[in-house]
């Protein structure tokens, strides 16, 4: 970093309170990154092309072409590492293709009324269409795509966890919402992409910007075992209520809206519960 370039980033003084703020919010990300062998140079170089990502993509003058020179004041990045940076190919972001299937499956099966009973739980589904016909879990598949075998699917779903074959040989759903057991890809793209919009959600609330996004907690502490499992298991089942409404509704206009211009919105609602002994919660502040 050039003299320059250091005096003006170092001039300004970030609000404690969000210093603060960012260290709290940082330690599990850190102890996660410890336990997955991530050190600090190899972030340090992750966040250097990520502040000259976010400086030429959100920081832009009206009018005026985005230059080096500029993303190199915003970001603190050396000039001749921004242009590095800049002309590295950015790493494909899209969602992982058997991800994006699995969860229009999993939408389908709870929001179809053909795989739901009348209380509008979903079914538990004959493996082959020849059992089953449509109502059956490779007729799920096919309902969704023409171009994978329900078997790949329901293998690998067996294998992370989302599904189980039942004593009458049928597939049944393990869960209300696309969150695998023991698939490590698919659980880290999820932890990704639900922190993302989460703190999306609140920095934008913090800067200020309106409409406030919903961002809402319950936080007690002086709590027996006893009291937390009660806790956690009402959380679960009131939280799965939610979602499943919310999921039900949202598949109902996503269909609506398909065709109409402006359908170039996306949402993301989600539910959270944690909790640890209070002295964890001591040493983390």
């Amino acid at each position: 970093m050039n003299t320059k370039t250091q005096t003006t980033v170092g001039s300004h003084v970030p609000p404690p309170a969000l210093v603060t703020a960012l260290r709290h919010l940082l330690r599990p990300l850190i102890k996660l990154l410890l336990v997955n062998g991530i050190t600090y140079p190899f972030l340090s170089n992750l966040l250097k092309s990520l502040y000259v990502e976010v400086a030429r993509d959100e920081f832009l003058l009206h009018g005026k072409a985005q230059t080096d020179s500029r993303i190199s004041l915003l970001s603190g990045v050396h000039r001749k590492d921004v242009k590095r940076l800049g002309e590295e190919s950015r790493q494909e972001q899209s969602t992982p293709p058997t991800i994006s299937l699995g969860a229009k499956l999993v939408a389908t099966w709870t929001t179809n009324a053909r795989y739901l009973d009348e209380a509008g739980h979903h079914l538990p589904l004959p493996r082959q269409a020849s059992e089953g016909g449509a109502k059956s879990f490779e007729g799920l598949v096919s309902s969704v795509s023409k171009d994978i075998r329900s078997r790949v699917i329901l293998d690998e779903w067996l294998r992370i966890g989302i599904a189980h074959i039942d004593e009458e040989d049928r597939v049944c759903l393990n869960t209300d919402a696309f969150i695998p057991e023991n698939g490590y890809e698919e659980k880290a793209y999820y932890f990704g992409q639900n922190l993302h919009d989460h703190i999306a959600a609140g920095a934008h609330n913090l800067l200020g910007q309106k409409p406030s996004f919903f961002d809402r907690s319950v936080y007690y502490n002086e709590l027996t075992p006893e009291s937390v499992a009660e806790l956690a298991e009402l959380s679960k089942r009131l939280g799965m209520q939610t979602l499943i409404a919310i999921n039900n509704r949202a598949k109902v206009l996503q269909d609506l809206d398909a065709k109409k211009a402006g359908a170039d919105q996306r949402i993301n609602f989600g539910i959270y519960y944690f909790n640890a002994e209070e002295k964890e919660a001591r040493n983390e502040d």
